[in-house]
Formats: C-alpha cells, structure tokens, sequence
C-alpha cells in the first residue's frame, strides 16, 4: 500500500462492516428472541441465543460487543475517506464531516421517536452516538498518536470521575443501576430512569472506541509490511482486552452505561477482530466471503435504517403464509425458518442494490 495518494483498499474493512452489519439486521428478524426460547433452554441453540442478547448488568457478551464493532470501523474508515477526498481535491472536508454528523444525528432521534410517537433527544442508538464520535475523532484525527490516545484516555477519565463522584442523593452510587451519573442524565431528559438503563452520556466514553478506529486505519494506511501491521493491532488488542478484563474489580463491566472498562475491553475485541479479519482476508487472502459481506457493507446505512423502520416487519409479511403452509408442523420450526429467510431477503435487497449500482452515501 502506498503512502500518499489514493490508498488500497483493504477488503477486511468491507467485511468486518459488512458481517457486524449483517448481525445488526439478524436482531430486527426476531431470530435471536427466538432461539432463546425457554423451551430450547439447555441447547446449544440457547446458549448462542444467550450471546446474542446484551448482559443485564455487570459482564460481558458477543452481542456487548457489535455496536463497538460499528463505531470503531467508523473510525477505521476516516482515514481512508479523508485521503479519497483529499486525492479528488474536495477541500471542504470539516463541513462535509458536519453535515453526515448532523444528518447522522437526525436519523438516530428520528428512530427514538418512532417508538414511543413523541420528540425525544437521546444519545443511546448507534446512529446518535456516530454523530458525536465521528466529529470528535475527525478533529483530533490530524494530531500526533500519543495526543490521541491520551485525549481518548481523557474522556475515559472524565467519565469514570462523574460516575464517582456525583454528588445528587439518589444517583451517586456510581455503578449501581438506576442509581448513577448516567441515569440521572436521562431522568433530566424524561422525568424517568429509564428501565432498560442505557443512557446517552455513553457516546462520551465510547468516542474513545472511534478514536483509536482513526489509529487502526492510519497503521492500515501506514505502508509498512502486512505483518508489522499485525503484530502491531494483535499486541494493541491483547493489551486492551487484558487491561479491561483486570479493572473489573473495580469498575466493572457495564454495556448499558458504557464504563470504562467495559470500553477498554470492547476496543480490544474490535482491533483484534480487524486483525484477525486483516489476516484472513487481506494477508492470507481468504477473500471468497468478502463479497457476501461487502454488498451489505457498502450499503450499510440504508439497510440499518430500513430495518428499524420495519422493513423486516414487511418482508415478514409476504414470506410468512408460505413459511408456515410449508413448516408449520415443528413448534418453533416455522417462526425460526421464516426469520432466517427475512435476513436472507434483507441481504438480498442489498446484493439488487449492488448490482444496480445504488448506493445511498451521506
């Protein structure tokens, strides 16, 4: 890979996106609600159900870990869509980066009000979150690595200091649910805690994950060899993942308030899964399933939005009286048979799209 110029395209990016993409439209199926059937319990369908549903509190699943997987690929591909930018003289990248940050911002409110049919600002979709951390990572993007990590070091800090040390009777037990920083945050936006306990100061803490997204594509980018490169994401993930399994006992692990171990941890998982994919894809080049994933990946945005938008609901609807004329003789056999044929339809609409050449970019 070059330096300077316009910069090879590493196709584990494509599929990394594409495969955490493909997972993000498997939940809008209900496939996952649906092997976790209590009477599927004991089964190994259970057990992997069971990873595909974030953890109450106070631990860690694969599912914990999709969303950091996305915002840090955002990060990772900054890199690349500056320098393409900058390679066709499109000077005016900051105000390019604002107007996806603010069109991000309005898609990730606009799915909030969908559910409960009122105006409400939260930070807690993975949509409103890019649209903090995409403009956070972009301005401090052209500075040294060392300011980078220390300024997502920073904002880990910061946050771990407000959970601390809150002072407000009721929501000063930092890691305690329905009784911390974050909670008290969303009671000021609804006059509730919200039940669930996510909360948006999450984007704070996470930013951290597309900042050092922004370091992996600059080491992509760097031209040195594929295996320096390895070597250096697998050290820089190992690490990560050690450190944050190591503050557990004292900050916890926590998805739905984004602690900073739990980001630690899950940053380590998102650079060690970009070298694992790197590896396979891009060093060892495996790259038969990179199309199966890509076309989902290059059409990213609109299947996510279209999915929250019911459009699984839909396709549900016309497949369902077929599915079920066929297989509804086994329990669960038809709900489960027509959910996977929604996700493969779902893929399906993106592979149309491919070949027709629509791209729907912001």
């Amino acid at each position: 890979m070059a330096s300077t110029g316009t910069i090879d395209r590493v196709q584990s990016i494509d599929f990394f996106r594409g495969i955490t993409m493909f997972l993000l439209v498997g939940e809008s199926t209900g496939l996952y609600s649906l092997i976790t059937d209590p009477s599927l319990e004991g089964s190994i369908f259970y057990w992997v159900g069971e990873q595909f549903h974030h953890h109450e509190w106070n631990g860690l699943r694969f599912w914990d870990l999709v969303q950091p997987f996305f915002m840090f690929l955002v990060g990772v591909s900054l890199p690349f869509a500056v320098n393409k930018r900058s390679a066709e003289n499109k000077p005016d990248i900051l105000n390019h980066v604002i107007k996806r940050s603010v069109i991000l911002l309005l898609l990730g409110w606009g799915l909030y009000c969908i559910g409960p049919g009122r105006i409400t600002f939260h930070f807690q979709n993975v949509l409103a979150q890019i649209a903090f951390t995409y403009l956070v990572a972009y301005l401090i993007m052209h500075r040294s690595f060392t300011f980078q990590i220390l300024f997502s070091v920073g904002l880990l800090i910061i946050t771990e200091l407000l959970y601390r040390l809150f002072p407000v009777e009721g929501f000063n037990q930092a890691f305690v649910a329905g009784h911390n920083f974050g909670e008290w945050i969303e009671y000021l936006i609804d006059g509730v805690t919200p039940s669930a306990h996510w909360v948006s100061i999450n984007a704070l803490s996470t930013a951290a994950h597309t900042i050092w997204g922004v370091l992996v594509g600059k080491v992509l980018m760097s031209g040195r060899s594929s295996r320096a490169i390895l070597k250096q994401l697998v050290i820089a993930g190992i690490l990560l993942i050690a450190v944050g399994y190591l503050m557990d006992p004292i900050t916890p692990i926590i998805k739905r308030i984004a602690t900073s171990s739990f980001v630690i941890v899950s940053g380590g998982w998102s650079i060690l899964v970009m070298a694992i994919s790197y590896w396979v894809i891009d060093i060892k080049k495996k790259d038969g399933i990179v199309f199966f994933f890509g076309v989902v990946s290059m059409n990213s945005l609109f299947i996510y939005v279209f999915a929250h938008l019911g459009g699984c609901e839909f396709v549900e609807k016309i497949l369902h009286p077929f599915t079920y004329l066929l297989f509804d003789w086994g329990g669960l056999s038809a709900q489960i048979i027509t959910s996977i044929l929604v996700w493969f339809m779902m893929w399906y609409i993106c592979y149309w799209m491919y070949k027709k050449r629509l791209f729907i970019k912001i």
